[in-house]
């Protein structure tokens, strides 16, 4: 029989990627015992103010409960074996020793307590949640520094981005720039313009197939790649706030506080502007995108005319592309491409961090 090295999960946030992350370890747990000989054993859900918490692992019979009742838009505390709580902390107090990894999959700055006792009990933590590290360095420091932080699905989802970036900054090699298209929603929404959709309906469109947050301002704003572009820099060992970043957003300032319903509804008066931007592009054999660029000296997110023939011109759907010029990949970088948006993707990508966290601990 092949012996078991048996890993606690704590699962913070049980949306779409907190479920699609359910069901992959149910469906994998075979393979990953017979692989690697680690079986992950999920202790505790946690939703904004409920668990479900159980020592020894709750049952592949409550998890498979817990998603279902999830996607019906229910809360963990209305279930039979749920209970009222409005502090993650708590649960990571309860549940976190040093064999622990946390996970944390929502998309709210209020974990960061819980991430600090995390690390304090030396448990390993797994982050698809960006607002951790985009906190200001002087705050967040004390997750950079912890080496038992996993985050590649913070930057391109399951394209190696983290990983490539730790393995040029580890070399000493000179970067000199980096950019491409990292949001997959954004890169969605430029492409079926250019086909031909209004921009309203695109945004819609791309909230309907869950590529955009839950209010998609998120993405429209440049807020979300901007993080992106914060978490990258500072990965590459740039000391960068956010700040320090010159962002563009794809709306007017004053609908930022309006109600999400008013919001979307008034989106069709910027298709007239979508419409002649893809025109000029066609008519400059160029294409819309949004794009990131970095160096050590300024970072900048937004709008902008590339060549068609271009790898960024040729980019379609919710591909996301990243290209490193360094010292030795340069006039060619160093390019990685990949799907950028989507629950399973982004779920698949938290699952290998675990693993990977996994195997370091049962090997220390």
């Amino acid at each position: 029989m092949t012996s078991q090295h048996l890993v606690p999960v704590i699962l913070l946030g049980v949306g779409g990627v907190g479920r699609a992350l359910i069901q992959q370890i149910l469906a994998r747990r075979d393979y990953h015992v017979s692989q690697y000989g680690v079986r992950l054993e999920i202790v505790a859900v946690a939703d904004r103010n409920g668990a479900c918490v159980a020592p020894q692992g709750l049952s592949e019979s409550e998890l498979r409960t817990i998603v279902e009742h999830k996607a019906g838009g229910g809360y963990l505390a209305d279930l039979s074996f749920g209970y009222y709580q409005h502090n993650v902390r708590d649960i990571v107090d309860l549940e976190a020793h040093a064999n622990t990894i946390v996970v944390d999959v929502t998309a709210t700055d209020n974990t960061f307590d819980a991430l600090l006792l995390a690390r304090e009990r030396r448990a390993g933590i797994v982050l698809a949640n960006k607002l951790p590290l985009t906190r200001p360095l002087e705050k967040s420091s004390p997750l950079w520094q912890y080496p038992r932080l996993r985050y590649e699905t913070t930057v391109g989802s399951a394209v190696p981005v983290i990983t490539t970036a730790q393995r040029l900054a580890a070399s000493g090699e000179r970067i000199e720039r980096v950019q491409g298209s990292f949001s997959g929603t954004l890169g969605y929404i430029m492409t079926a313009i250019e086909e031909g959709m209004a921009f309203s309906k695109a945004v819609l469109r791309a909230k309907e197939l869950g590529y955009t947050e839950p209010d998609p301002r998120e993405d429209l704003s440049g807020r979300d790649v901007a993080r992106k572009a914060l978490i990258l820099a500072r990965t590459l060992g740039w000391k960068v706030e956010m700040a320090d970043i010159r962002v563009q957003s794809l709306f007017p300032e004053e609908w930022a506080t309006w109600p999400l319903e008013d919001f979307l509804a008034e989106l069709p008066a910027l298709d007239a502007d979508f419409f002649s931007w893809r025109n000029v592009s066609q008519a400059r054999h160029e294409a819309l995108r949004y794009v990131a660029k970095l160096t050590p000296d300024q970072i900048t997110v937004g709008l902008e005319f590339v060549p068609q023939t271009s790898p960024l011109g040729r980019l379609q759907g919710t591909d996301n592309l990243v290209e490193f010029y360094t010292e030795y990949y340069d006039p060619q970088p160093l390019a990685l491409q990949g799907r950028g948006a989507g629950v399973e993707a982004t779920a698949s990508g938290v699952l290998s961090d675990i693993i990977q966290l996994a195997l370091a601990s049962s090997s220390a």
